[in-house]
């Protein structure tokens, strides 16, 4: 499944975490609705305060008409018949009426204009100006809505931060959960990894993710027992061609048929071997053993050409049987793929198995070994790409990690044909238990 994976994104995409993302958001948001009240209110005040400043103007005008018509001096600035009169405060004083009237002055100041008709068909005007006390008033407004802008984003911001840091936090637990159970951790489940007490869409999310490993699982578990039971119903038929083959007198044709039906009988233990391992229900029985003199007494057994090496012997507790299936799995995947000589090293718990042919294919080095796949044409010789999948369960069952590489000159670029390739088997500092966990190892200084 791994390997029919493609990235879909390019490698200069840009990343970008939740938390900015919906700090932006709502910083954002913050910022075109704080700029909007504020326009509102700064309006609303200054319609205010002008509104005001003309019901002021009017109670004045009234006042010096009535001054003016018993005779008294006037105030407040009161002019007749003012040439300066705007020309609409004129014409509708012309028609009988009180006006005031809002004009811009020098400056953006507002004028202020007051007008009446008076009974000798003259006009009396007030003509004022927006007052400091009242422009000192909105620069005091707007101060206070451009700090509460500020504040409202600043605010929205951390909230975004707050919120968007959950949310993430939650969705990488989920991510590194998923990731678990892409590793084969069937037990994980992501709904109990990311946890706490408020639900949202990421418990949906991670509802779904369960349901398809669960589905998944099953569908696996459905097709290893299929393969057991097709490779288990097949032993007892291949066991008898092998025999019947047997039986045969000797000659050309009795040694093709022997030598295919031994194959099918090899492929057949090799499918259940995998089935087993599969079903992660292999343990290990443990010995102690010397870990370099046991290797080059099976290597010496299994290919006397190859050439074993014991740089530093130690001793180790395994399963010497497993051990021993993954060294010559390893051994004869090197003889068919690779080319002479073949090198075995031993270095305390670590073992390496080098050859000297094309190397593997990049498909193993990036997804790790694949049944029934064994590579590219100029590696791929006869096989079925069991071996090193079984080598690789048997690892797992001993706790130990199997890795593959191939060798290049220093400095050599990737699309140079490799030297050879090294298969290494690092075996646990400690070995696992019968029932195939790891014991708990106590803390230093605890």
């Amino acid at each position: 499944m791994r390997g029919s994976l493609r990235r879909l994104i390019p490698d200069d995409a840009i990343r970008t975490g939740l938390r900015w993302k919906l700090s932006a958001a709502i910083a954002l948001v913050g910022a075109l609705v704080a700029i909007a009240l504020s326009l509102v209110v700064h309006n609303a005040a200054r319609v205010s305060m002008l509104d005001n400043s003309r019901d002021l103007a009017d109670e004045r005008i009234q006042v010096a008409q009535r001054m003016y018509e018993s005779g008294r001096a006037q105030s407040f600035g009161v002019k007749v018949d003012d040439p300066a009169i705007p020309r609409d405060l004129l014409e509708k004083v012309a028609e009988g009426r009180r006006a005031t009237y809002v004009s811009e002055g020098p400056h953006g100041v507002p004028d202020i204009w007051a007008a009446v008709p008076l009974k000798d068909g003259r006009v009396l005007s007030l003509h004022t100006r927006f007052t400091d006390r009242s422009a000192d008033v909105m620069k005091d407004l707007d101060q206070a809505l451009f700090i509460g802008s500020i504040a409202v984003v600043l605010g929205g911001s951390a909230l975004g931060v707050l919120i968007g840091g959950q949310l993430s936090r939650r969705l990488r637990k989920a991510a590194a959960a998923a990731n678990r159970v892409a590793a084969g951790e069937t037990d994980v489940r992501v709904r109990d990894a990311i946890g706490g007490v408020v639900r949202d869409e990421t418990d949906d999310l991670a509802r779904a993710v369960d349901a398809m490993a669960d589905a998944l699982q099953q569908r696996l578990e459905a097709e290893r027992r299929v393969t057991a039971d097709i490779a288990h119903e097949l032993r007892t038929p291949v066991t008898g061609l092998l025999t019947a083959a047997e039986l045969l007198p000797p000659g050309r044709p009795t040694e093709l048929v022997l030598d295919r039906a031994q194959a099918m009988r090899t492929l057949v233990e090799d499918v259940l071997e995998v089935a087993r391992l599969d079903g992660a229900s292999e343990r290990a029985e443990l010995h102690d053993i010397m870990l370099g003199e046991f290797v080059a007494r099976r290597v010496a057994a299994k290919d006397p050409d190859a050439e074993v090496r014991v740089i530093h012997e130690s001793e180790v507790t395994t399963d010497p049987r497993r051990l021993e299936r993954v060294l010559f799995n390893l051994l004869a995947n090197a003889a068919r793929h690779g080319k002479p000589p073949i090198e075995v090293s031993v270095e305390g718990r670590v073992i390496r198995v080098r050859d000297h042919g094309t190397g593997f294919p990049e498909e193993l080095l990036s997804d790790g070994p694949q049944r029934f796949r064994t590579g590219r044409a100029d590696r791929s010789g006869t096989g079925y790409g069991l071996g090193l999948t079984i080598a690789a369960g048997q690892a797992r069952v001993l706790g130990a990690r199997l890795t593959f590489r191939n060798i290049r000159p220093t400095g050599a670029p990737e699309h140079m044909a490799a030297e050879g390739a090294v298969a290494v088997l690092w075996l646990p500092e400690h070995a696992p238990t019968n029932t195939g966990s790891f014991p708990m190892l106590p803390l230093s200084g605890g």
